[in-house]
């Protein structure tokens, strides 16, 4: 992907570059399922229930901007590392392939990083640990992406980003509730996380075929080259700029409604210590369920029909809709309700959006990079978001005028994603 003025000049790509075109099997897809369902694991476990505990051990009268501080150290962390790890995996060349060495290392590295939360008593301990813990989750997790656009061809990346979706809300609800009801002790929750982490991963590292890159063929890494490759130029590439900044603003609604979803249950609906706890885990869960049931069968539908945007467009408002009943009805009963259909417009929306993202990528020898720089776009709402929401929480808009904005929010990524193009 060059960000000049000229489109590149086409070349003959090497077998590891070429458009994949022979479906991917079971196996394929019951590996990037489980390496997925780790990955998120470690990334949401942390994010939804460990840190906000530690948080608040850390500094009791300050818990949300604790925890802002914590959690936009790790996003800073993903937004810088996950493309770079990107762009040097597409010019890695091992015994291994490309992107296998670093899901395995960087995953063995996170679960340390994981470990280490447990030895920190200050915010800026926590927050410079979870930095490394995002650096290293996010290589392995940007090396994992790339595999799909490298190895799925187009008819089937509905079917498998369906998958992924799936497993990756599996992974958020599954590690909340071992650690909400399982595994109560805050250092044991850190140490299963961990665990877990690497079990996960291994099947993809020992199983998976990974197509090795010709040392002659590499392109060389220049570091210039990097830091402009994360301005795409909309004029050149325009189909990928809509699509990076409907995925923006979509992840900042999510980012800014979740982030303090275990305080507005403490502060809003009047749960408790544990209960609250418990019942973050119930609305994770029946936003699972939701998940569940979208994801994998609209994104079969995409892949049938060739249309993208109007199932992004549908889950767009649908997830628009959950967030006013919370602004509205702070009564778990709603929040209930709300869960589901935040779960039901969410499944559609990572089974296509991930295909259609896929679809609009500018060269095959930056396909790594590339996603890195779409995954900022998941990355950097998690340093806007509290920003933004720890303002609007503590001040007189308070939890109703947070979940108006992410409903707009949200709205707003829906009619922006219309001006893509190359995509139906």
């Amino acid at each position: 992907m060059s960000s000049g003025d000229a489109a590149p000049a086409a070349v003959a790509l090497p077998g590891a570059l070429d458009e994949p075109t022979a479906p991917v099997r079971r196996g394929y897809i019951t590996a990037v399922v489980l390496a997925n369902l780790g990955i998120m694991l470690a990334f949401y476990t942390p994010i939804q229930n460990l840190l906000p505990r530690l948080a608040e051990q850390a500094s009791p009268d300050g818990k949300e901007a604790a925890l802002a501080w914590i959690t936009a150290a790790g996003a800073f962390a993903s937004i810088v590392f996950n493309p770079l790890a990107g762009a040097l995996s597409d010019r890695t060349v091992s015994r291994l392939g490309r992107r296998k060495p670093w899901v395995l290392y960087g995953s063995l590295a996170g679960a340390l990083g994981i470990l280490a939360l447990s030895m920190q008593s200050t915010v800026v301990g926590l927050a410079a640990v979870w930095f490394f813990c995002q650096a290293t989750i996010n290589a392995a997790y940007a090396g994992l992406t790339a595999t799909i656009p490298d190895q799925v061809p187009i008819p089937q990346r509905g079917l498998v980003s369906g998958w992924v979706g799936l497993a990756q809300t599996v992974g958020v609800v599954l590690g909340v509730a071992i650690v909400s009801f399982v595994v109560l002790d805050l250092d044991a929750g850190l140490v299963v996380t961990a665990v877990l982490l690497v079990l996960l991963v291994l099947p993809f590292v020992l199983r998976l075929r990974d197509i090795p890159l010709d040392a002659s063929t590499r392109p060389p890494f220049r570091l210039a080259e990097w830091l402009k490759g994360f301005w795409v130029s909309p004029r050149l590439y325009p189909d990928f700029g809509w699509a990076w900044i409907t995925r923006f603003l979509m992840m900042l609604g999510n980012a800014m409604a979740t982030l303090y979803l275990l305080f507005w249950l403490k502060d809003k609906v009047g749960l408790t210590g544990k209960e609250a706890e418990q019942g973050q885990t119930v609305l994770i869960g029946l936003y699972a369920i939701g998940t569940i049931l979208t994801a994998v069968v609209f994104g079969r539908l995409s892949d049938k029909s060739g249309k993208r945007k109007v199932y992004v467009i549908a889950a767009t408002v649908v997830m628009a809709f959950a967030a006013v009943l919370l602004a509205f009805f702070p009564v778990f009963s709603v929040a209930m309700v709300a869960a589901l259909i935040l779960g039901l417009g969410y499944g559609m929306y990572l089974a296509v959006d991930q295909a259609l993202v896929t679809q609009v990528l500018p060269r095959a020898i930056d396909r790594g990079r590339d996603l890195g720089v779409i995954n900022i776009a998941n990355s950097a709402p998690q340093v806007l978001a509290p920003v933004i929401a720890a303002p609007i929480v503590t001040g007189a808009l308070g939890y109703p005028g947070l979940y108006v904005l992410t409903a707009l929010i949200t709205l707003l990524s829906a009619v922006l994603v219309t001006r893509i193009k190359s995509v139906p």
